[in-house]
């Protein structure tokens, strides 16, 4: 993910460079005003053209960025996965450009009142290495949707993924349509401190704060898609062997380097063993090798590679018990391939690091629990996460889960389960967010629902706010408040009965 220095030092011709972008597309969204569907839909063809004319490409890109990562899953999250979502918005367009008419008795006697939904104008992305490709796309198909300009900040940590994006956006795009930008922290730092109409960005807490702080200068709204420390919680009533075989296949996901991958785990105390042996169980078939697999996915640099280790060693150190699924004949963690083994940690405490910190990495964190009531307490007296996990029945217990919990999402015995609609808003809450995107609520973000009224009236309706104020007019006043008290008390005495 890109990081966003408190300090502007880009050099000045660079600052000059992003800011003459940004001037430009705003003089062309300003020249043309709000696009036809039909532009809408021909600039999110053309994005998904880039994509889908250049997949090959873009995954070898990736797989030389991360050292080890899977072609068939970049395949699968990076491209396969957008395609449903952007399809979804273009078969949309025209229809959530529509105008909502108010008051529509009220047109008979000439007052008219609408909501029509029009573009920003100049949308900045600021996307993250973990789907270097995916969460660029998809907000700008939903920003060309609601019809305004993108310009887009890859991360540096992907860089090979980076320039290709760069390289071949002037292809498909005019730079006054999506402009790429590529570089380094302080890049970064002066992107988001551009007057865009509107700053998407993806990517952890800590940097979201900064984007923000940098975004609030020109008073530029934001939309913050972050992470955080997902909890699972097994019900007490869960299949354990599923639970634990579905929850050792997510967490390996990108080498759980994904934002929703699960984080840490409850378990009924009585099931703990059993829930471990499985996850274990389910790894080691997974991955007979893994040096030498090329379906296992490395530290996508070695600042990462450190920081999960240091995870891992710091909980060790305190006295949690790890577990590691390394198979015959391998000395994991591997510094040259940038592999971690899949790791299981238990009798974790509040004092070790990976109990606070976003792992982002292949490792679970597993703690039994008594009660539901305790599981819920536990999830409760932390951040809010992006998504909360619950395998087992749809039941009394999940509801009370969901009604008790705070989260972006919530997914019941699958990974990622809450992004399965194409049309169902994804976002964070609290510490893993703000805002949504996806579906309509894309098309949403990157729009102004703007109000229009207009009266033919013989007589101005708001003309009892200005004075001079007759007798009548303070008989009036006071009759419309008695009657809006009177009406507040009987309703609160009709719930006291």
């Amino acid at each position: 993910m890109s990081t966003v220095d408190e300090r502007i030092d880009s050099p000045p011709d660079e600052r000059s460079v992003l800011r003459t972008v940004l001037d430009r597309q705003r003089r062309a969204f300003e020249a043309e005003g709000p696009p036809s569907a039909a532009v809408r839909r021909d600039r999110i063809d053309r994005l998904m053209a880039l994509l889908l004319e250049n997949t090959d490409a873009f995954v070898d890109a990736m797989a030389a960025d991360y050292g080890t990562r899977s072609k068939a899953g970049s395949l699968f999250t990076e491209v396969l996965g957008v395609v449903p979502v952007v399809e979804h918005t273009r078969r949309h367009v025209a229809q959530w450009m529509r105008t909502t008419p108010l008051l529509r008795a009220a047109r008979l006697v000439g007052l008219r009142a609408e909501v029509q939904p029009t573009p920003l104008g100049v949308v900045g992305i600021i996307g993250p290495w973990n789907f270097p490709v995916n969460l660029v796309v998809l907000p700008a198909a939903a920003a060309f949707a609601a019809g305004n300009r993108v310009m887009i900040k890859m991360s540096e940590i992907t860089g090979r993924t980076a320039e290709l994006m760069k390289t071949l956006a002037p292809t498909y795009f005019t730079p006054d349509e999506l402009t790429v930008a590529t570089g380094g922290p302080d890049v970064a730092a002066e992107f988001a401190s551009l007057p865009f109409d509107h700053l998407f960005f993806t990517g952890s807490p800590t940097v979201g704060g900064l984007v923000q702080r940098a975004a609030a200068d020109n008073l530029v709204p934001v939309t913050l898609e972050l992470g955080g420390k997902n909890p699972v919680v097994v019900a007490p009533n869960a299949d354990i062997g599923r639970s634990a075989t579905r929850l050792a296949q997510a967490r390996m996901v990108n080498g759980g380097q994904v934002c929703v991958c699960p984080d840490y785990v409850l378990v009924p105390e009585q099931r703990v063993q059993a829930f471990v042996d499985g996850l274990l169980s389910q790894w080691r078939t997974m991955f007979p090798t893994i040096i030498d697999n090329g379906d296992y996915c490395s530290a996508v640099n070695d600042a990462n590679f450190d920081r999960v280790l240091s995870l891992i060693e710091d909980a060790r150190e305190r006295g949690a018990t790890v577990q590691q699924a390394v198979p015959d004949g391998e000395s994991l963690p591997d510094r040259a391939t940038r592999k971690i083994p899949p790791t299981v940690i238990r009798d974790v405490d509040d004092d070790m690091r990976i109990a606070a910190e976003e792992v982002f990495g292949p490792v679970l964190t597993v703690r039994g629990y008594r009660r539901l009531d305790d599981a819920i307490a536990y999830v409760n007296a932390r951040p809010s996460p992006l998504v909360a996990y619950w395998f087992g029945p749809d039941d009394a217990d999940f509801r009370t889960f969901v009604r008790r919990t705070r989260s972006g999402g919530v997914a019941r015995n699958d990974f990622a389960a809450q992004m399965i609609p194409s049309d169902a808003p994804f976002g964070g809450v609290g510490r893993s967010g703000m805002g949504a995107y996806h579906g309509k609520a894309g098309f949403d973000t990157f729009s102004h629902h703007r109000t229009i009224v207009g009266s033919d009236l013989p007589f101005s309706i708001t003309a009892s706010a200005a004075p001079p104020f007759g007798a009548a007019m303070r008989r009036g006043a006071e009759f419309r408040l008695r009657m809006a008290r009177n009406r507040t008390r009987r309703r609160i005495q009709r719930r006291r009965r």
